[in-house]
């Protein structure tokens, strides 16, 4: 996770409680935003992708995907 995008988000939320935001500064903010969700996502797929589990018998698996359902939005 980049550092830098997320100390941008907190400064923009600090000023959002000290004044009203100029449309820029929304727009960036709303930006940034979509932005830390889509590298969150990413990240936490890549940990369950990688994550080995241990059921109580001692074997182990690994998550599998399952197919996404055209009909429902993600």
């Amino acid at each position: 996770m980049d550092a830098k995008l997320i100390e941008r988000i907190n400064e923009l939320a600090r000023l959002a409680k000290q004044r009203p935001l100029t449309e820029e500064e929304t727009q960036e903010r709303a930006r940034l935003r979509a932005e830390y969700l889509i590298q969150f996502r990413e990240n936490t797929r890549r940990t369950l992708e990688n994550a080995v589990f241990e059921r109580p018998d001692g074997s182990t698996f690994q998550l599998t995907r399952k197919p996404r359902d055209k009909g429902k939005l993600n």
